[in-house]
């Protein structure tokens, strides 16, 4: 059995880092030695149940749902190989259920703190206008952090943005007035930052295109620059985006739109009503939402 796992890894190797073949290791590793504990001696006994008791084993030592996840992960790769060399005929991690994982979401900041938080003047630095510009287009736009760290000087027109969201599907977010006017006022000092020939839209001290580290740091240094009492970071601007708009317009579909989500399912878990909200949408828009009232019948 320990031979299997070390060929495994050894092929995992060739095209992995040395930290991800040691998680692997271990993960693999903890199933190997329950299994001999079980007196089991060949990878041709493993099945579904072995594996459905080895998963609730660990679940009773505490392991989170999110650890549980990736060492089923990294089981079915394995076993995934020893189907290929012939020592299993199917794959029996495939056959388990998958540790539901928690949604930890970030709170949407209040809208009135974070308007008065957006409306703070600064102190007219170079640097100070590229960070209210970044402020605009993640909160007036909902973009992620990487698609605004991609933007080049290309992908603004007067009205639009275009960002290329996950697994490369491009969309266009309307330019807010103020998100609009922000960059207007950035581009007018940008060149006097930017490197020759550099397309960033946002750049660094150097000239270069600025990094995901950077604006992150940068949003966290002005928050408590301009007294905001919550850490605030990219996500946590989209999801105040995505928050404030369901809220106001009630439209899942377009707020799903606008954050390049391809199944409404992920904008439901990043918006958020409260119940009353969803009953008052429910009794307006639904056609048997209301009760009639009782017609009583004659005796």
């Amino acid at each position: 059995m320990h031979a299997a796992l070390d060929a495994f890894l050894g092929r995992l190797a060739q095209r992995a880092s040395p930290a991800t073949v040691d998680a692997y290791r271990r993960d693999i590793a903890g199933l190997l030695d329950w299994l001999e504990a079980q007196g089991v001696t060949a990878w041709q006994q493993l099945d579904v149940g072995l594996l459905r008791r080895y998963l609730a084993h660990e679940r009773t030592r505490g392991l989170a749902p999110r650890t549980l996840a990736r060492r089923r992960a990294a089981l079915s790769r394995f076993a995934d190989s020893l189907v290929q060399s012939g020592e299993l005929d199917h794959n029996p991690v495939q056959l388990t259920q998958a540790p539901r994982q928690p949604r930890h979401l970030p709170s949407p900041v209040d809208v009135d703190l974070l308007g008065r938080f957006l409306d703070t003047p600064h102190d007219g630095e170079p640097l100070d206008f590229r960070d209210q510009a970044m402020l605009e287009l993640f909160y007036g736009c909902g973009l992620r952090l990487a698609e605004l760290a991609a933007l080049d000087l290309d992908s603004l027109d007067t009205r639009h943005v275009r960002v290329v969201g996950k697994g490369g599907k491009p969309r266009q977010v309307p330019l807010g007035r103020r998100a609009a006017s922000a960059i207007h006022d950035w581009l007018g000092i940008r060149a006097a930052l930017a490197g020759d020939g550099e397309r960033a839209l946002f750049v660094a001290r150097h000239g270069g295109r600025l990094g995901h580290r950077a604006i992150q740091t940068r949003l966290a240094e002005i928050a408590r620059r301009r007294g905001l009492p919550e850490h605030l970071h990219p996500h946590r601007l989209r999801h105040s985006f995505a928050s404030h708009l369901l809220e106001s317009s009630q439209d899942l579909r377009a707020v799903q739109e606008l954050l390049g989500h391809a199944n409404l399912s992920t904008t439901q878990i990043y918006t958020r009503l409260d119940w009353q909200q969803l009953a008052e949408v429910y009794d307006q828009a639904h056609p048997r939402a209301r009760r009639r009232p009782d017609t009583q019948q004659e005796s």
